[in-house]
């Protein structure tokens, strides 16, 4: 278990107004942010999608997120995943929200009433199967060898899972993800896969203060992905999503064409337990 579990019930479904108000207003200062960036960036107000990085938040936190508006969650472990899901479910009830943001192994991006509940951390061989019956889509899949193993377990739950193959566009050792160079090849042989869904690219922005370097990453990104969609091949008809920007550099990648941003901090204040 991880340790700030053992000090925080994470399913938890109950907060104060307060606590409640908190959220609110960090949801709707982050979604002002995203309006702003599409604008600046000739885009139509929508176009990116808002996924709220829950990691350490408990399912009263995460429900009054989905009541400012939030229909994207991003869980970091899948430890959390297990902890929330059972209380997030019965939340989403209690508003006539469902669980999912792809239907039919179609995207339902433009609709209310759905919350898509991704894995964005990076997930190990033996908890694969952790996740699997809970989450739309898994974003960190960072090698052919991962998808493979998280499609043998999709398929033996009769389910199709949605992935993101993860890209390591700033080539920082420190961070997970395919090289560049790799990414459309292995992209190409996730698609084949029986069990997966290859639903777009992900990365993490460079860590440094220069505009032109994090841009330049993202910009190859979405390069990536349209030689991928373009190429045609099986499995590539659905590879759409660009998830990279996070509060630092959100304005940067919704300028190369993310399509969901990341956020954590910005909307819940600073992580009480790391």
């Amino acid at each position: 278990m991880v340790a700030y579990m053992e000090h925080k019930n994470l399913a938890n479904e109950h907060i104060s107004s307060e606590r409640a108000q908190e959220i609110t207003d960090g949801v709707r200062r982050v979604q002002d942010q995203l309006a702003q960036a599409e604008a600046a960036a000739g885009r139509s107000e929508g176009s990116v999608r808002l996924l709220a990085a829950t990691k350490t938040r408990d399912v009263g936190e995460i429900a009054a997120a989905l009541d400012a508006g939030v229909r994207l969650i991003g869980e970091n472990r899948p430890q959390e995943v297990v902890a929330k899901f059972e209380g997030l479910a019965r939340q989403c009830a209690q508003r006539n929200l469902i669980i999912g943001d792809w239907v039919d192994d179609k995207p339902v991006p433009g609709s209310l009433s759905c919350v898509g509940f991704h894995l964005i951390g990076q997930l190990q061989s033996n908890k694969i199967g952790k996740v699997i019956p809970y989450t739309d889509t898994i974003e960190s899949v960072d090698s052919l060898e991962l998808a493979q193993k998280i499609a043998r377990r999709a398929l033996a739950q009769g389910k199709t899972t949605g992935v993101l193959l993860e890209v390591n566009e700033s080539g920082e050792e420190a961070k997970s993800g395919c090289a560049p160079e790799q990414a459309a090849d292995v992209a190409y042989q996730i698609g084949e896969l029986e069990g997966l869904s290859l639903r777009g690219l992900m990365t993490v922005g460079a860590h440094v203060n220069e505009e032109r370097v994090i841009r330049a990453g993202f910009s190859h990104l979405r390069e990536l992905r349209d030689e991928i969609q373009s190429s045609r091949q099986s499995g590539t008809a659905n590879c759409h999503e660009l998830s990279m920007g996070m509060s630092q550099d959100l304005a940067y990648a919704v300028a190369e064409g993310s399509t969901i941003v990341r956020v954590g901090t910005a909307i819940f204040g600073e992580r009480a337990f790391m």
